[in-house]
């Protein structure tokens, strides 16, 4: 049975029979035979699509917007900008996939020769919780321009936004079938990733279940995008604006209560500056209001699932216990809902839960540095490579410190976050391949070579 229920109350909110082997396979094969249409259209003709999903998006934000709100706790206000991001990405791939997919010509001994982007075929999302509608626009919009067909496995605790993610696609205008949500269970997915229906997979999610679908799109030689975990560095050095990376540091850490693979987890701060550092950044986040998700006033809600607040709590406490200090939070609030207080430990190292582990929560782990090559040291002492961010004032050598952080990008004097026009994507357990940007759009596509000798009698 997959059942929603509300994070900051513990109601059941809906359940859903999973769809049986022949259910599932009448949406396999309602979606080959969409998408070998629709790869046959031009992509100026699919662009309009991309259109028409961010008028829908906007249109019905504030009903999306509070189903997010509802199935996973997000405050209604980050679920607002949730669908607004949405909406912006689509209309940016709307009027920039032509280009990013125009044949590319290539000088050879040929008379005529080029690369071109040919679709792939049906592209299994296999999808998390935290950003419910984000995560699948930000692959379909792309996905779907280059010519692609889309299946949606979200995670179960989300059913309904899972829906709501094939309603928007329906009511522009896709072609019946092209895009669908499979409402199945974990056991199901392996022979769905097997189907010669589909063509390639793309999973965000943790690291553990990224190597699981890993190996059995491989086993089948399909290709395949991974965003997975992170323990993303926010380093700052003696010569930042301590007062605005403090701020910064908080959003960065806070946002959607911690729940996400790309938020600041691991605070790395020169000796120099660490006490003021610490202060402001403790003295802002006990000040974030915590509470009911659907006050536009709230800037923490509840996390999305009981255990996943148990894992968090256990982090804490054994980093607490090999000698780190807590100066905010960290106690277990009483009543229902998953709620959890913003919490900082200071003097975090390596070998502590909170430094070693992804943290998913709102946890920050604040360690301090000797110096510049200690602290971009300790930012690289991790098996993530998602997200790093980098404070000082000196840019040549912020430039220079951007090109030896281990990530797969590197922010100066902000946080990182993910933007259409730029790609997004890890290295080592944080996973390979790259959403958004060109790079993002051409990961579903075979990139082809066409080569034209001289016509012959």
């Amino acid at each position: 049975m997959i059942t929603s229920r509300n994070p900051a109350t513990d109601a059941e909110l809906a359940r859903y029979n999973p769809q049986s082997a022949q259910e599932v396979d009448g949406i396999l094969e309602a979606a080959a035979t969409a998408q070998a249409a629709w790869r046959r259209s031009p992509v100026v003709e699919r662009t309009p699509l991309l259109r028409d999903m961010a008028r829908v998006l906007r249109e019905g934000r504030d009903t999306y917007a509070a189903l997010i709100t509802a199935e996973m706790g997000k405050p209604i206000t980050e679920a607002r900008a949730e669908i607004d991001k949405c909406a912006l990405t689509c209309e940016y791939y709307s009027e920039n996939a032509p280009a990013q997919l125009a044949d590319r010509p290539v000088a050879s001994q040929a008379t005529e020769s080029a690369v071109v982007y040919d679709p792939l075929g049906v592209v299994l999302a296999v999808m998390p919780w935290n950003y419910p509608f984000w995560q699948f626009f930000r692959f379909a919009a792309p996905a779907l321009a280059a010519g692609n067909g889309a299946l949606l496995k979200h995670a179960n605790n989300v059913p309904q936004c899972a829906l709501a993610v094939e309603e928007v696609v329906r009511k522009a205008g896709a072609p019946e079938g092209l895009c669908r949500t499979l409402l199945v269970e974990v056991d199901q997915v392996s022979g769905i990733i097997a189907d010669p229906r589909v063509a390639a997979v793309t999973l965000t999610g943790s690291t553990e279940v990224g190597a699981i679908v890993a190996a059995q799109a491989a086993a089948v030689l399909k290709k395949q995008v991974l965003e997975l975990g992170g323990s993303d560095p926010y380093v700052v050095l003696a010569d930042a604006d301590i007062p605005l990376a403090a701020a910064t540091a908080v959003k960065a850490r806070y946002v959607n209560a911690g729940q996400s693979c790309v938020n600041a987890k691991r605070f790395i701060v020169e000796n120099a500056v660490a006490d003021a550092f610490v202060a402001a950044f403790t003295e802002a986040a006990a000040a974030l209001r915590v509470g009911d998700p659907t006050d536009p006033d709230t800037a923490i809600g509840p996390m999305a699932r009981a255990n996943l607040r148990a894992t968090l709590h256990d982090q804490v406490e054994r980093t607490v216990a090999a000698g780190a200090v807590l100066k905010a939070g960290g106690q277990l609030p009483a009543g229902p809902g998953c709620y959890y207080p913003p919490t900082v430990l200071d003097h975090v190292r390596p070998g502590m839960a909170a430094f070693d582990e992804e943290t998913f929560g709102p946890l920050a782990a604040i360690t301090r540095a000797a110096d510049a090559d200690e602290a971009i040291t300790l930012a690289n002492r991790t098996e993530y490579g998602l997200g790093a961010a980098l404070w000082t004032s000196d840019l040549d050598r912020a430039r220079r410190l951007a090109r030896v952080l281990d990530a797969g990008a590197v922010f100066v004097n902000g946080m990182v976050a993910s933007d259409p026009r730029l790609p997004f994507g890890g290295i080592k357990r944080s996973g390979y391949g790259r959403e958004l940007g060109t790079e993002g759009i051409r990961e579903f596509v075979n990139t082809k070579t066409v080569w034209i000798g001289p016509a012959t009698a």
